[in-house]
């Protein structure tokens, strides 16, 4: 098996969705791509982001649960999500953050130049300076994450010798690591364990592996099983498919397919405009728009 390449996606819990839509589009300017429903809790929305290609890699994801309570950030979760700028590109988005109102405080959390900043619902964001260029400040995609093990030896373990992910750096504070793939995707592992975390608004659900088959995937479920994780059956998740397993230091991992992708059931100019929702749910739209609250994307 190849080792994983790239993050496929990150998705976290949120709040009220009209919110939420307003801080990642016109904050942060990345291009709502889907507006679907929850497969497990259909009368709760699934809103995806990118960037504005639609690049791998550039995925997140968001389930808003608008009445629900405040989660407690810690051990067995993904702690703090980093997206990529390009070069030079800091002062640009530190000013456009104190206008909107967002704090920001610098750090070098990722070994380079990092805005640390959160979200309306207090969802732990990173702004990271890249090496590469770009005509426009616009965001790049995901530059990493941090996991916020439970078990941060066992989570290393893990990384390197299940999912291939190279250590670039190790401090007596936390290990870095980086993905195979041209991507680069840098993960922080602290070395000191938290309090258990506990899921509500402004938490990370878990964060996804990309891999670019239904064949490799299936190859990653025998392996993963082979090794003693509890590793779910495919699951279809209408945009690509997924399996999921809680890695030693109980961070949800997911494993999800390129394929079949965002086009299969819109077109590219109006990907986010409308509630697509899973064949096993049309049935039910008319009592899931009841349920569901209005979401203004204009």
């Amino acid at each position: 098996m190849q080792p994983i390449d790239h993050i496929h996606h990150i998705s976290a819990i949120v709040g009220d969705p009209q919110a939420n839509v307003a801080f990642y589009r016109e904050v942060l300017g990345l291009r709502l791509v889907k507006q679907t429903v929850n497969f497990d809790d259909p009368h709760t929305y699934h809103l995806y982001y990118s960037n504005q290609a639609i690049e791998n890699g550039t995925i997140i994801t968001f389930f808003p649960w608008a009445n629900a309570h405040p989660g407690r950030v810690g051990s067995g979760q993904v702690g703090r999500i980093a997206f990529r700028i390009p070069k030079d590109s800091s002062d640009y988005w530190q000013t456009r953050l104190n206008q909107a109102g967002i704090a920001v405080q610098e750090s070098t959390l990722f070994k380079q130049k990092t805005l640390e900043l959160a979200d309306v619902h207090d969802l732990a964001l990173a702004l990271v300076e890249a090496e590469e260029t770009a005509d426009t400040p616009d965001i790049l995609g995901f530059h990493g994450a941090v996991l916020l093990s439970a078990q941060p030896e066992a989570t290393i373990q893990t990384l390197t010798q299940d999912l291939g992910l190279q250590m670039i750096d190790k401090t007596e504070t936390s290990s870095h690591f980086l993905t195979t793939g041209k991507l680069h995707h840098e993960i922080v592992v602290p070395h000191q364990a938290l309090p258990a975390g506990r899921w509500g608004v402004g938490t990370v659900h878990h964060i996804a592996w990309s891999v670019p088959t239904d064949e490799a995937q299936k190859e990653w479920q025998a392996y993963l099983y082979d090794q003693q994780y509890g590793v779910t059956e495919i699951k279809d998740r209408q945009y690509f498919h997924a399996i999921y397993f809680q890695e030693h230091g109980s961070i949800v991992f997911e494993i999800a397919t390129e394929a079949p992708g965002f086009l299969v059931d819109e077109p590219l100019a109006s990907l986010g405009e409308a509630l697509k929702l899973p064949p096993q749910f049309e049935a039910q739209r008319a009592d899931i728009l009841a349920h569901l609250p209005q979401l203004n994307i204009d």
